[in-house]
């Protein structure tokens, strides 16, 4: 994966089913539901999909601040690289269970950005 293509858009909301619902009524996305996480995801034809995540809670998601993740075969190598040229890490490399994992980082403007790889 080493041209690290955006894989991920995580949009925050207050109710994730309600906004799925409106995502795939307004732009016929596809959802999915992953129960065990209650999360939902987005297939949007021709980009990356991606999820609603809720606000509050054990999540450290904020409305108008969208999360894109991007592709990483090595996510501790890319913080480091991410470091190197200025940016932070604020999340060190995570484990989705049974999916793969991701880090939050921030660049040099302050963004809010992530990391992936799967299992």
């Amino acid at each position: 994966m080493a041209n690290h293509p955006i894989v991920h858009v995580e949009i925050p909301t207050i109710v994730s089913k309600d906004s799925a619902e409106f995502y795939a009524k307004t732009f016929d996305w596809k959802l999915e539901h992953a129960p065990e996480f209650d999360y939902w995801m987005f297939s949007a034809e021709g980009g990356p999909g991606g999820g609603f995540i809720a606000v509050g809670g054990q999540s450290d998601a904020h409305i108008n601040e969208p999360v894109v993740y991007i592709g990483t075969d090595d996510i501790d190598a890319s913080l480091a690289a991410i470091e190197a040229n200025g940016g932070k890490t604020v999340m060190g490399k995570t484990e989705i269970p049974g999916t793969g994992w991701f880090a939050y980082f921030t660049d040099p403007a302050g963004n809010r950005m992530a990391l992936y790889t799967a299992m």
